[in-house]
């Protein structure tokens, strides 16, 4: 197969970072790692297949001989750069939401929409989705195929990795601080995160749900190409370090009983069944750190719905939610470009 010479940009950041190691998990054919980041990062040294490469600063030229262009820096930079990135002939696979709602961009998840892959050559650009959709969306593909789902209620509990690299430490931070009976100033997110709850991520919006909400309804919508199906979220940080979890509710117009359910589930590609209630297995944050698959548990038929569905999903902010999902696009990009 055809070698590729990539660029991460964002690299130092904690999905840039990732994205370097997924793809030397996953033998991607690269030949050549451009790093780039902001002025601050510029001559820092990253580490990718046994050897130091250098930092570049991120500008107008960085992209010049490059084929693929993994985006992880923010929508602001994404807006600025991708599209010149694009010009310069090297395909752009981006982390943030910049492109998302563009009806000339792909959003793919690689597992359940990997024909929209052919739709990059519109704007030589394709779009990463948002960590919680990612994360919702595996399980919700095998039972929306069998039984259609009609409406899903989400409830999202997500990791201070989702927020980067410097809200990590601040949850860090803040333990230490709370333990030892210190001060606790929040810099990165609007209350203290350490020992509670904020149902609050992004910006609210008119109808007074949040923006990281909202991406859950119109993004969900564009990949499983169900313009009407009806969603509503609750999205809330919570102060564990790595991998989001969501509690789902859906109505089918079909039923799934939790044995079917578990059934289609458990022959899903990176879907991962953790259901045993006998002996207290499901799934938690810490059990799906660092892991590829989204587990499932707590399957449960609701009891207030004949059609309803209760199930329980983790996966790695960092790993399914952003970095993996987009070496994965690069793989399915692949044969494409060669």
């Amino acid at each position: 197969m055809k070698e590729f010479r990539v660029a991460v940009v964002g690299v130092t950041g904690a999905v840039g970072q990732e994205m370097l190691k997924v793809l030397e998990e996953r033998k991607f054919p690269v030949s050549e790692i451009r790093p780039l980041a902001s002025s601050r990062s510029q001559g820092k040294k990253v580490n990718f297949r046994g050897r130091e490469w250098t930092v570049e600063v991120l500008d107008q030229n960085s992209f010049r001989g490059v084929d693929i262009a993994l985006f992880s820096a923010g929508a602001s930079i994404s807006r600025e750069f991708a599209p010149l990135a694009a010009q310069s002939g090297c395909v752009v696979i981006d982390n943030s939401s910049a492109f998302r709602q563009d009806p000339d961009v792909p959003l793919i998840v690689p597992e359940i929409n990997p024909h929209r892959i052919k739709d990059y050559r519109q704007r030589n650009i394709i779009a990463n989705p948002n960590c919680t959709t990612i994360i919702s969306l595996m399980p919700l593909k095998p039972l929306h195929d069998y039984g259609k789902i009609k409406r899903v209620i989400a409830a999202s509990y997500q990791a201070t990795s989702g927020a980067g690299a410097k809200a990590m430490a601040e949850l860090e931070e803040q333990t230490k601080a709370y333990i030892s009976q210190e001060e606790i100033v929040p810099h990165v997110f609007p209350q203290q995160i350490a020992f509670n709850v904020i149902p609050h991520i992004d910006v609210f919006l008119d109808n007074y749900y949040t923006k990281e909400e909202m991406k859950m309804v119109w993004e969900s919508r564009k990949i499983l190409e169900e313009e009407n199906l009806l969603i509503s979220a609750t999205c809330v940080r919570v102060p564990v370090l790595r991998a989001h979890a969501v509690a789902i509710n859906i109505e089918t117009e079909q039923k799934i009983t939790r044995d079917k359910a578990i059934e289609l589930l458990s022959s899903f590609p990176g879907v991962k069944v953790v259901d045993d209630p006998e002996h207290l297995l499901y799934p938690t944050p810490l059990m799906a750190a660092g892991k590829d698959e989204c587990l499932v548990g707590r399957i449960r038929e609701d009891i207030s719905s004949p059609l309803g569905l209760n199930l329980w999903v983790v996966g790695d902010q960092l790993r399914k939610g952003a970095a993996l999902n987009a070496v994965q696009i690069a793989e399915l990009l692949a044969p494409e470009i060669s």
